[in-house]
């Protein structure tokens, strides 16, 4: 998910005169951005039904996500010079076919490894596409109509979020044609196609007076230490955490080590570096970047664990789990007003949204809590409320007060490296928090098992079923269960389950029998599944209220204003 703070390089903001068709090309520019605003949240809806399809483990639904937040994060740092070389229209166009052309093989791909390499298609040709439109905004527009043009991206992404998980859950409940999931990508056809036709009609030609070389070098750097550091976190469960996944993790420090010293030797030598490295020695932009990591992996992380927790723990179809998010999307459009209202407080409104959001999401550990595994949409809306308006509170004065801290000169060097950071910490939240989540969830189910294995066995004496037979019964579950919760192939029946049917066969000892084992067995592990599932959520609650305790604490290396608007660079 992009934001408006991506800027590809320093452009005048005051032209002789007003680009005719520009408020037609803003709209070119805002339906790209609600391109990439839907599907950055679409898979965390659909994915269950896409891992039911196409197989594949509990990865695959962090790959789904990570994959394209990492390769736009990648993307981004380079997005931007390549319009101040080429062209910011002509980048914008080759953008938004390569996204459009990823979108479509999304929505034929056969098996969850060319899904999640669509996925990359998709994020580094959006990562091409998005940075050009807010260059070309500060080109068209005037001064006294600028503030209005960006004004417009808060609706726009506010009404995204509300709107995309209600679409992809529409979409796939809806399954049209019997495409099923498949319909989420086939949609970005026809918007696609739109964003292209328009772009060649409305956004203009010109490009920037400066003209940078591009950094190849710095690119397979900074790609190659985000990749070490995302690939073990999503994949490190699966393997048991093998010894090499670690030392990949020491790498990544190593690569991006190397990466600082190769960025600064450039700038010293005069060219044009990736990053620019003035940007880390000042306290305001580097403690941004740092809370920005930690806060943007906070909230991407949730949104994925708490989609997964709706659909797979408590059975909600992807249509209802979508709906379940609108009162989250709908207060931070609320947050986003607020801020507004009360921008002149600065820091203190960030730091306020911190508290708010953390106490909502206090609130949804409360009332899991309190409900249990019985919760319903209705129960949960005014935690996620609150929660969303903490977040609007939060993000809506984010990148204009880490830049306070950044000269004039840097401002479009600072803006792309804050937004790569973004999706970059998004990557980042997916891998940890979904590994944390999976990783607790076998567990969290045997111990639930465990809490119910007592009423088990007198059901099971109450079918005459021998003492040391039942004891096995209940080991064979709680076993079953734990594994069918984290198997790799959602398919395939573990050995565990395997040895429990066995076992329940051989302690049956009469038709009678034979008719209420199975319905006590069944009854036992749904219980303790949706229970497991809820005793882990709120384990993961706890971990993203310690990121925002982190994130408030961070917040006091930011300056306590934003700069005037007009010595911004926005």
């Amino acid at each position: 998910m992009s934001t408006t703070g991506v800027a590809s390089s320093e452009t005048p903001t005051d032209s002789p005169a007003p680009y005719r068709w520009r408020w037609a090309a803003l709209f070119v520019i805002l339906a790209a951005e609600v391109m990439d605003l839907l599907d950055a949240v679409v898979t965390n809806i659909a994915g269950p039904s896409m891992r039911a399809d196409l197989g594949g483990g509990a990865s695959t639904l962090q790959w789904l996500a990570a994959a394209y937040t990492l390769s736009m994060a990648v993307g981004l740092v380079t997005g931007g010079r390549l319009g101040d070389i080429y062209g910011r229209r002509r980048m914008f166009m080759v953008g938004a076919a390569g996204f459009t052309v990823g979108s479509l093989l999304c929505a034929i791909a056969g098996s969850p490894e060319i899904l999640i390499a669509a996925r990359v298609v998709q994020g580094l040709f959006g990562a091409v596409m998005l940075p050009q439109g807010l260059g070309m905004i500060k080109e068209m527009f005037p001064p006294k109509e600028s503030q209005k043009a960006f004004g417009m991206f808060g609706p726009v992404m506010g009404l995204s979020a509300v709107c995309g998980p209600i679409l992809a859950g529409w979409l796939v409940d809806a399954d049209y044609f019997g495409t099923g999931w498949r319909m989420i990508f086939l949609i970005n056809l026809p918007l696609g196609a739109a964003a292209l036709l328009g772009a060649a009609r409305y956004l203009p030609k010109g490009r920037s007076a400066t003209k940078p070389r591009l950094d190849i070098p710095g690119m397979l750097l900074v790609s190659l230490g985000a990749m070490l550091i995302i690939f073990p976190l999503v994949q490190g469960r699966e393997y048991d955490w093998p010894v090499w996944t670690f030392a990949m993790m020491a790498a990544s420090v190593v690569v991006f080590a190397v990466f600082a010293r190769y960025e600064s030797s450039r700038s010293r030598a005069g060219q044009d570096p990736l990053v620019v490295p003035s940007l880390f020695r000042k306290r305001g932009f580097s403690g941004g970047m740092i809370l920005g990591l930690v806060f943007f992996s906070t909230m991407q992380g949730f949104m994925l664990v708490f989609n997964l927790y709706t659909q797979i723990g408590l059975g909600y179809s992807p249509l209802k789990a979508g709906l379940v998010m609108v009162p989250w999307s709908g207060g931070m459009i609320v947050g986003f007003g607020i801020a507004q209202g009360v921008a002149r407080f600065g820091r203190a409104v960030l730091q306020a949204g911190t508290v708010v959001m953390a106490l909502g999401v206090f609130g949804v550990w409360l009332t899991l809590d309190i409900v249990g595994a019985g919760v319903g949409p209705w129960q949960l809306l005014p935690a996620l409320l609150v929660t969303g308006i903490g977040m609007g509170l939060l993000m809506a004065p984010f990148f204009d007060i880490v830049l306070a801290s950044v000269e004039q000169h840097e401002t479009g060097s600072a803006s792309g490296t804050m937004t790569a950071m973004q999706q970059l910490g998004g990557a980042f939240g997916v891998a940890l928090l979904g590994t944390v989540f999976f990783g607790l969830l076998g567990g969290g189910i045997a111990t639930a098992v465990d809490h119910r294995a007592d009423g088990l066995r007198g059901q099971l004496a109450a079918a005459h079923v021998a003492p040391a037979a039942r004891d096995r019964v209940v080991a064979d579950l709680r076993h079953c269960a734990s594994d069918r919760a984290v198997a790799k192939d959602p398919e395939a029946t573990p050995a565990s389950c395997a040895r429990l049917e066995k076992d329940t066969r051989a302690a049956v000892t009469s038709p009678q029998a034979a008719a209420r084992i199975p319905g006590a067995l069944r009854a036992t592990a749904s219980s303790a599944f949706e229970s497991g599932f809820g005793s882990v959520m709120k384990t993961v609650l706890w971990i993203v209220d310690g990121m925002l305790v982190l994130t408030f604490l961070l917040s006091f290396l930011l300056p306590r204003h934003a700069r005037p608007e007009e010595s911004a660079g926005h």
